[in-house]
């Protein structure tokens, strides 16, 4: 069983990735055994990335289009004398989807550590497309009551339960392929892909609000997104039925039994809370400038919905950049350095960038904050992923991941639209938001130098003990 405690700083090499040392910093691979441009080794590479990751963006999708059309969810579903109570009961619907990623990531992650990472995924597809098609096609509260609210609640449990394993299992088959020294690029991909989702559903939601009026949005249009992607999700089956099974797990002398996962994740429950306090930044500061940017434009700003959009659709392409670039760097630089500048920053710029915005609101600020803020989460998220994947216990990484990265969803997270909505109405001030992410950012911050100073204990240890 591996012990609960951080390991000391070593480096270890597992197959088909870089050496990286726990302190952060990367050792230096062979060029001879990264593919060279244009030859059938890299072809295929590039290919394995690209049929994982096009599943993992539609799954996000699927996932975060609620929030996108959270007011039209509510008067459909959720109707109410309240604007505010029906938009808090939709808020808090799409929270709840990530009250059940925790459950999912201990029982799919075991699955997928236990079975393969191929059939695992595979399963989390499938999952998500159930849940996205009932929601789609459920009659509204006018046509069948009571049974509409609960069954649209059903249908985002079930998307939780599959994307509770989603993320951590994208992130795992990409580190197990990565080439050496690439372990950093290549997982940043996964959050790439999603940054891929946010852009088509921000394209989808920008042409629907040319083309039909709100009310038309309101009562029918909002479907429009869902059934989208549920067509496409046919396709996307067929690419992830093609993948191979990496070879890091194929190589495994021994595939531990859900049990014996359990037993090693619970025992490595300081890692998982560590883990989770650094993911707390990506999934506050992710929800915020994706998610609930329509939302925030639109009730507390007061903007254009065309104009909201577009700058959903900017987030998204700013990540999409951002991410593997930091991917990149930390494979140069190292993890931590860049996990502790970005959350520095994030505490120093986000209230005062928030509170500049809310003072004169305009497309153009709230293009200018946005835009900032997606480059904090971008650059910090292409860092915190692939060093995720490192400091779990090879016997449960997809475990150890993704209930971490799913508790930081649960609890911070998922919940962002509707606390920061809860923030404002009880303060009246319309830049509390900036608050609840410099509260993420300490939390990451927090985590990132504890990692530090337990690495800094370890080195001092092995030099006074290290013979002269």
């Amino acid at each position: 069983m591996i012990s609960s405690e951080l390991p000391g700083s070593f480096c270890r090499c597992d197959f088909g990735v870089a050496a990286l040392c726990l302190d952060g910093s990367s050792m230096a691979a062979p060029s001879s055994l990264i593919p060279p441009r244009g030859t059938p080794a890299r072809t295929s590479q590039v290919r394995r990335v690209v049929r994982v990751a096009a599943g993992n963006a539609l799954e996000m999708y699927d996932f975060q289009i609620f929030a996108y059309y959270a007011a039209a969810i509510a008067v459909t579903f959720f109707p109410s004398g309240n604007e505010f109570a029906s938009l808090m009961l939709s808020l808090a619907t799409f929270g709840a989807g990530f009250l059940m990623r925790p459950l999912g990531a201990i029982i799919l992650g075991a699955y997928i550590d236990h079975h393969g990472r191929r059939k695992g995924l595979l399963v989390t597809l499938a999952l998500m497309a159930v849940g996205t098609l009932s929601i789609a096609l459920l009659p509204g509260y006018v046509a069948i009551g009571l049974a509409a609210p609960l069954l649209v609640l059903v249908g985002r449990l079930l998307q939780g339960f599959s994307a509770g394993v989603e993320l951590g299992g994208v992130s795992v088959y990409l580190s197990e392929i990565a080439t050496a020294g690439r372990k950093g690029f290549y997982v940043a991909w996964q959050s790439a892909s999603q940054q891929v989702a946010v852009m088509f559903a921000a394209v989808i939601g920008l042409l629907l609000t040319l083309t039909l009026s709100p009310g038309q949005v309101l009562q029918w249009g909002w479907r429009i997104p869902f059934l989208a992607g549920c067509a496409l999700l046919p396709f996307l089956l067929m690419l992830r039925r093609s993948l191979e099974e990496t070879e890091a797990f194929l190589q495994r002398a021994h595939a531990p039994k859900p049990a014996e996962i359990a037993r090693t994740v619970a025992a490595n429950w300081r890692l998982v809370i560590l883990g989770m306090m650094m993911a707390t930044m990506t999934t506050v500061s992710f929800y915020f400038v994706t998610a609930y940017t329509p939302t925030f434009g639109a009730n507390v700003l007061h903007l254009a919905a065309s104009g909201n959009l577009v700058v959903t659709l900017c987030v998204g392409a700013c990540n999409l950049v951002v991410l593997p670039l930091s991917g990149s760097l930390s494979d140069r630089v190292g993890r931590r350095p860049i996990l502790i500048a970005c959350t520095i920053a994030a505490l120093a710029t986000a209230y005062p960038a928030l509170s500049w915005l809310v003072s004169a609101p305009s497309f153009s600020r709230l293009l200018m904050v946005e835009l900032w803020l997606a480059f904090l989460y971008a650059a910090y998220n292409g860092a915190m992923a692939v060093y995720l994947t490192e400091i779990m216990p090879v016997e449960v990484r997809t475990s150890g991941f993704s209930v971490a990265y799913s508790l930081a969803t649960a609890v911070f997270g998922g919940f962002t639209p509707a606390i920061c909505t809860y923030l404002i109405h009880v303060t009246g001030n319309p830049a509390m938001p900036g608050v609840w992410l410099s509260l993420a950012a300490a939390c990451g911050l927090s985590a990132a130098l504890v990692v530090s100073y337990k690495e800094l204990s370890h080195q001092r240890a092995r030099s006074l003990n290290s013979p002269l």
